[in-house]
């Protein structure tokens, strides 16, 4: 993290002096580790998921529900070795999987926390639950220690990334970071019990006002991957952050309506894309965790 060029922002940055666009420095810092049951089913099972959520982020979504931690304001730093022992008293709580939310900027320290809870007994699969904005270089460090891969493919428009995201090329970066974890873990396995061991989730939110958008990433992605990946279609936006506030964003401070998920869910089956969906009913503020350093 001298010279950081983690993301694909590559701000090159020593963020032991300073920090880049992911607002953090090189120490890990988190908001809260705890047992979550609010993803899909075969990664939170009847058990939950062991999820670490960490603060800071490479992405500037401007709907992001986690957006008290993700613009680097909250949080708590932690080290590499008690990030080791969360993990395993995760498993000793009887998680499913160690779930890392919005890892991107840690890589390498996630990398020594985890290589030392294996030598000490974790055998839980790693699930890696990113914005989809990643290196292939990067992706390539977790090879062996990743084995279920959960990223956000989150527009096809450039302009409309931008916009939301400050991310012109995102769609194009997200593509080859799936190409990427795919050829790492091969399509999806599971347990006979139904509880995923490896493989990818490609995850997609639906937004107010840009269904089109939509159908054309699950066009794309049933093109590229098919079968290969699972795909879970969301319908969980609730606005958040910037989009409650910006008055040139103020179109996109409502919920998704039936029609609109409807006509991306349609456009998923043509596509020949397997997987989940979620009830409207999702779209619930109470299903963000308060980021209070629990489980730290």
């Amino acid at each position: 993290m001298g010279k950081c060029t983690l993301c694909p922002r590559e701000c090159g940055v020593d963020r032991a002096q300073k920090t880049g666009f992911c607002k953090m420095g090189e120490e890990i810092t988190a908001a809260k580790a705890m047992l979550h049951f609010w993803e899909e089913p075969c990664i939170s099972g009847t058990k939950g998921s062991g999820a670490v959520f960490f603060s800071g982020c490479v992405l500037r979504c401007a709907f992001c529900q986690n957006y008290d931690i993700s613009g680097g304001n909250r949080g708590k730093i932690i080290s590499t070795e008690r990030l080791s022992e969360i993990f395993l008293e995760f498993q000793q709580k009887g998680a499913q999987n160690i779930n890392l939310v919005n890892p991107t900027h840690f890589v390498p320290k996630i990398i020594s926390a985890v290589k030392r809870a294996k030598e000490r007994g974790l055998k839980l699969p790693i699930v890696y639950n990113s914005g989809g904005y990643e290196k292939v270089d990067t992706l390539k460090m977790l090879e062996g220690i990743v084995d279920i891969y959960l990223p956000d493919v989150k527009y096809f428009s450039s302009e409309l990334s931008k916009k939301l995201s400050a991310a012109p090329n995102y769609f194009e970066i997200a593509i080859s970071a799936v190409e990427e974890m795919l050829r790492q873990t091969g399509e999806p396995k599971f347990s006979e019990n139904g509880e995923m061991l490896s493989g990818v989730i490609v995850r997609h939110l639906v937004l107010p006002w840009e269904y089109k958008d939509s159908v054309e990433v699950v066009k794309r992605l049933g093109e590229r991957f098919g079968g290969k990946i699972l795909f879970s279609l969301m319908s969980q936006y609730t606005p958040f952050g910037r989009v409650k506030t910006d008055k040139n964003l103020e179109k996109y401070n409502r919920r998704i309506t039936t029609f609109e998920y409807e006509k991306v869910l349609d456009a998923t089956i043509s596509a020949g894309l397997r997987g989940f969906m979620q009830e409207k009913s999702s779209a619930r503020e109470e299903y963000t965790p308060e980021f209070d350093f629990e489980g730290l």
